[in-house]
């Protein structure tokens, strides 16, 4: 079973994408912001993907993912960034830092599902 990682400050938001992923087989494992997204990267080597919000208190996602791609540990796992933020600036950085995807809130599951079948390792 593949596992992925959702961060997100938003319970709603975590137990929806959590929901979703569970019900088309992936195990889900949560993290509130990206400090605690990154201490649960580094304990589960297994991730199949990181869907990872971009604004968040302690550490916000694109610093999250910055983190995890300096990481011989981490960086290996596909990153789906899934926000409000729409700006172009922001979704070229998360490129450059080596983010899979971009996907904007509210997203329909079946779309979250295609991404997620598709980077997921």
């Amino acid at each position: 079973m593949k596992k992925v990682l959702v961060v997100d400050d938003s319970e709603t938001i975590r137990l929806e994408v959590g929901r979703n992923l569970g019900q088309a087989g992936f195990s889900v494992i949560e993290a509130r912001d990206g400090a605690e997204g990154l201490t649960l990267a580094a304990k589960n080597a297994d991730l199949s993907l990181i869907v990872l919000d971009v604004n968040m208190p302690v550490m916000n996602g694109l610093d999250m993912l910055d983190r995890l791609k300096s990481d011989a540990t981490t960086s290996p796992i596909p990153v789906l960034l899934l926000t409000t933020e729409a700006q172009d600036s922001l979704i070229e950085r998360a490129k450059k830092a080596g983010a899979k995807g971009w996907l904007i809130k509210p997203v329909k599951p079946e779309i979250l599902l295609m991404a997620a079948q598709k980077v997921a390792r």
